[in-house]
């Protein structure tokens, strides 16, 4: 579950101190970390059946794949050296480790959300209008802080035009049972639980947005310059990983039962995730999603939003203190500061059938 980070600012200044922007030497040992989320199942399953093993035994490499219940530490972890990989938004790639002065690759576009978060309220026939004036609970500095944003602008709105409630994931779907809270903002599977709420409207979601919530593999730019195998063996398991799943026959069903079975729920419960998940399947969808030109628009709307909200580290003057680079020799932000890459080489690889 992408159960985001208030205290990233502590993690990146740490990360920061820890200074890992000199070269990695070669190795061969790595390591990577995931949460629970309907895009990262595939991790989990990779480890248990051993795909990701596979892969990185054809590079003569070993890669271990770590479960994190805790979303923001496991990106804190990843920041202070401790994973060479963590999955993760692209908002908090940008505001974590990049913020943090880790110099971070996008190595794998997984998925954007295409549905798995929204905005619900009381009441029938509501619209996001409705909002002017009320408080919404959501977990603040998340995407779903960026998404209810984003979802004001449509209707000519401002967070000023209401009040931001700042409730723990944990809390949320316990505190829109109550009386005294109207509307939240959230993400799967706690959306799905407050949607049959009855006598509520969903009056925007990231369907509405869609390519903004982003979720990747995110590695440290050293190692992956270092440690190519690293790359390769990443993404060679994870493309097979997603020729299995996607499979419309009986080994295609036992990965997904695999996965929801892994993320607490049912196969039906899972599928119904994945349908508000445009998954990547084919790499060659991937690599079309990270050479379009609305992938450095997004970001630079994600930085702008991040900007407003203090999360790009202290010290930074304007939503372009942190250097970003795409595709085609796109890039936006302070150059002399680039510490977040889309780089869709590897994924062209897979594309090419060349891993």
């Amino acid at each position: 579950m992408r159960t985001p980070r208030l205290c990233s600012l502590l993690a990146a200044g740490l990360a920061a101190a820890i200074s890992l922007n000199g070269h990695a030497a070669a190795k061969t040992d790595f390591s990577v970390c995931w949460t629970i989320y309907a895009g990262w199942m595939p991790w989990e399953y990779g480890e248990a059946e051993g795909i990701v093993d596979k892969w990185a035994k054809k590079y003569d490499i070993n890669i271990d794949v770590v479960q994190i219940n805790d979303y923001v530490e496991s990106i804190n972890q990843y920041s202070a050296g401790q994973f060479d990989g963590c999955t993760m938004t692209n908002m908090d790639a940008l505001t974590i480790p990049a913020a943090g002065g880790i110099d971070s690759t996008a190595l794998i576009i997984g998925d954007f959300s295409n549905g798995n978060d929204g905005v619900v309220v009381k009441g029938e026939n509501k619209s996001l209008a409705d909002l002017k004036g009320q408080p919404v609970n959501l977990v603040e500095l998340s995407v779903s802080h960026y998404l209810l944003a984003r979802g004001l602008e449509s209707v000519g709105l401002s967070e000023k035009d209401l009040s931001v409630v700042n409730t723990s994931d944990a809390d949320l779907v316990a505190a829109f049972a109550t009386d005294e809270v109207k509307a939240v903002t959230t993400w799967n599977p706690l959306l799905a639980e407050v949607e049959a709420t009855p006598g509520v409207t969903k009056v925007f979601d990231s369907s509405q947005i869609p390519g903004e919530i982003i979720d990747l593999m995110v590695v440290n730019s050293d190692t992956l310059k270092d440690n190519p195998a690293f790359g390769k063996a990443l993404t060679g398991a994870w493309y097979e990983i997603m020729a299995t799943m996607s499979a419309d026959n009986a080994a295609g069903k036992a990965a997904r039962e695999h996965m929801a079975k892994a993320s607490g729920t049912d196969l039906a419960g899972y599928e119904a995730q994945l349908a508000a998940t445009k998954m990547f399947y084919a790499a060659k969808d991937a690599v079309a999603f990270a050479t379009s030109p609305a992938l450095p628009a997004t970001m630079s709307k994600v930085a702008a939003f991040s900007h407003t909200h203090g999360l790009l580290g202290e010290g930074a003057s304007s939503d372009q203190a942190i250097g970003m680079s795409f595709a085609n020799e796109v890039s936006t932000g302070d150059q002399g500061n680039l510490k977040l890459r889309f780089d869709p080489s590897y994924m062209q690889m897979a594309a090419d059938g060349a891993l």
